[in-house]
């Protein structure tokens, strides 16, 4: 609906409805009418509303596929009620966009499953020993091997779980949040912070998609720690890696390890202590050096890189070149101009069309 759709590019552009009704030269109940769904602007007006918001007035003018009731997020009572309402908007239109790529595919040839767990899984979980074999269930499960993860946001987002990021929210305390949208899982997050610590942020709301409801006597902040820990660093592959008895560890050492496993290196030390191989005192010598140094808010050296998710870009260029949509809408589902969208589909190159795809002009 146009007036939810108007509501949600104001409160993105942070206007007030006073302020939306001053630069468009209106009276305030004319943008309050809009907003009510009472009247329609005139096409000018449109124009020019779109123009004030930085979007387009095909934007405006789609239908909604994602509402505000279909959220749910765990904790939300934690988040402040203003930050919460900017992680909807861009839940919400990020969301929509996605949803509505989905329906452009048949239904015989969907590109994303559904999400599924696996369905061995125990109803009651009593023990952290339990947390970790669940973790070793879902790398199974996954076919993830003991290796480093390479992609999370890749391998969440090809088992069904939409992942949506958000570089509006600057506030500290906000690294990411998970939820549903029309029965499909997400996790919104930061674009604000390492990607170690991404990474950490989507296993951690892995986790609460697949403890929920099961947790018997335990934290479950704890628990999804435990889990998001073990996921991105077995305990097979750490013995393997650090040896299954250490008295000593240097920084430099855990630096590699952070860079090959794309973990932070408290949470490696966290996961040594958890295998066996340091002991608890040795592990909270090594947090006190952290705390002098400082290093707890900001780890030394080069940050592990934020990895960047793709798949939603490339299934737009995949309804495209199966013929699903032309150039225009595929422009409008990645938010570009057709110009600047023909200009990344040539790579920079001359291209001939020959049928749904292209052949390059090479010199």
């Amino acid at each position: 609906m146009f007036s939810i759709r108007l509501k949600q590019a104001r409160e993105t552009a942070n206007l007030s409805i006073e302020a939306l009704a001053e630069v468009l030269g209106v009276p305030v109940y004319t943008i309050e009418k809009y907003e009510y769904g009472e009247t329609m602007p005139s096409s000018t007006n449109l124009h020019k509303l779109a123009q004030a918001l930085g979007v387009s007035s095909e934007y405006l003018l789609r239908p909604v596929r994602a509402t505000p009731e279909s959220l749910i997020y765990p904790k939300a009572s934690d988040i402040h009620a203003k930050l919460l309402s900017q992680i909807n908007i861009d839940v919400l239109e990020q969301a929509d966009r996605w949803l509505e790529l989905l329906e452009l595919y048949p239904e015989s040839v969907s590109p994303v499953p559904r999400f599924a767990l696996p369905g061995d899984l125990p109803d009651c979980i009593k023990t952290y020993e339990e947390v970790e074999a669940i973790a070793t269930t879902m790398r199974n499960e996954w076919k993830l091997g003991q290796n480093a993860i390479p992609d999370m946001i890749d391998t969440l987002e090809t088992k069904g779980i939409l992942i949506i990021a958000t570089d509006r929210v600057h506030n500290k305390n906000f690294y990411g949040l998970g939820g549903s949208v029309n029965a499909l899982p997400f996790i919104v997050f930061s674009l604000h912070q390492p990607g170690d610590r991404l990474r950490f942020i989507l296993a951690h709301e892995l986790a609460r998609l697949v403890l929920h409801g099961r947790l018997n006597g335990l934290d479950e902040e704890t628990a999804c720690s435990h889990f998001a820990g073990a996921f991105l660093l077995p305990q097979q592959a750490i013995v393997q890696h650090i040896g299954s008895k250490r008295h000593a560890i240097d920084p430099r050492e855990l630096y590699l390890l952070k860079h090959k496993f794309g973990i932070s290196m408290m949470v490696i030390l966290k996961r040594m202590e958890q295998s066996g191989i340091i002991s608890g005192s040795i592990q909270e010598s090594y947090i006190d050096q952290f705390n002098q140094h400082a290093w707890q808010t900001e780890e030394p050296g080069k940050p592990y890189p934020i990895e960047e998710a793709i798949l939603y870009k490339q299934l737009v260029y995949r309804a495209m070149g199966e013929g699903y949509i032309g150039e225009s809408k595929a422009a409008e589902l990645l938010g570009v101009t057709v110009a600047s969208f023909h200009k990344e589909r040539t790579l920079g190159q001359e291209a001939l069309n020959v049928g749904h795809g292209f052949l390059w002009k090479t010199d």
